[in-house]
């Protein structure tokens, strides 16, 4: 004799009542497993929704968001194809730490082409470097040819003259510079040649590298490629100057250094056995020729 559940089944099976019999109650119970919701199934729901906005929170956030069009704001820098953060902080004459703070980077200090870095202060006003660069021509450029004319008012002499034109680029810079190291020179600068875009000088293994003015080190380690372990100090708004291929440094980012002051020692060997110092001075960023900022030697 049938019950109430084998005709309740029959029913959900579609079948006329007088068939019952063949809806068992095995039929039954499998026909209120699939009418009821299955908990697995809510459960994996839940799963999928979580792991879909994990992922959505957790996609990359280049610096400045999306990529940028439009001209660029100041106190910002559009990251070009092949750019580190290293270069950009050198560029910039800030320490590269301090360039990854401003903008919210963890190491290790992944940037995109396309998007804009923050090269000031975020709660300061623009660093002077961008307005110095754009009037470096009106005032660097000025002082050369009106130099000789000026200088035989203050000595009266030709070679007084002579000799204020040639340390012009030095006077201009303000500060007072010497040699990094004693050693003879290897290599001059070429303003066309990448690969030189400073002077080599001659070193022994240990010597140490001085600081060739007062300044501020910006970068101290071996992450800039082509430059071994490198020093770059910041000695005003405008003038940088780097020291590379060093065995060992001595200075630390953020480390105040004095003119002549130890910041590195001679390291890196040379085909022939000899060691080489690569120094740079940059001002407002493009590498200048150090012979027309240094004393010249005896």
């Amino acid at each position: 004799m049938l019950g109430l559940e084998h005709t309740h089944a029959a029913s959900t099976c579609g079948w006329p009542p007088s068939l019952s019999v063949a809806c068992d109650g095995r039929v039954a119970d499998a026909v209120r497993r699939l009418a009821r919701p299955s908990i697995g199934l809510w459960l994996l729901a839940l799963c999928l929704i979580a792991l879909l906005g994990g992922c959505a929170s957790k996609g990359p956030a280049p610096v400045g968001g999306w990529d940028w069009v439009g001209p660029v704001p100041d106190g910002y820098y559009l990251i070009r194809r092949g750019d580190t953060l290293s270069e950009v902080a050198t560029r910039h004459g800030v320490g590269v730490r301090t360039l990854a703070d401003w903008n919210g980077l963890e190491s290790p200090y992944s940037i995109y082409a396309g998007r804009l870095l923050r090269v000031v202060p975020p709660d300061g006003s623009p660093a002077p470097q961008p307005s110095a660069a754009q009037g470096a021509p009106a005032v660097v450029a000025a002082p050369a040819p009106a130099t000789p004319q000026r200088a035989p008012q203050a000595t009266g002499t030709s070679n007084a003259a002579g000799n204020a034109a040639k340390a012009g680029p030095a006077a201009a810079s303000g500060l007072s510079w010497t040699w990094p190291l004693e050693g003879s020179l290897a290599q001059r600068f070429s303003a066309g040649d990448r690969t030189r875009q400073g002077i080599r000088i001659r070193g022994r293994a240990g010597e140490q590298v001085k600081a060739a003015g007062d300044g501020q080190v910006v970068y101290s380690g071996g992450g800039l490629k082509g430059y071994g372990n490198l020093i770059i100090i910041k000695h005003n708004d405008k003038y940088l100057s780097a020291y590379g291929f060093n065995r060992r440094l001595l200075a630390a980012e953020g480390d105040r250094v004095k003119r002549g002051q130890a910041v590195a020692e001679v390291g890196q060997a040379v085909d022939g056995g000899g060691y080489l110092l690569h120094f740079e001075i940059r001002r407002d960023g493009t590498a200048v020729d150090p012979l027309l900022y240094l004393p010249p030697r005896r």
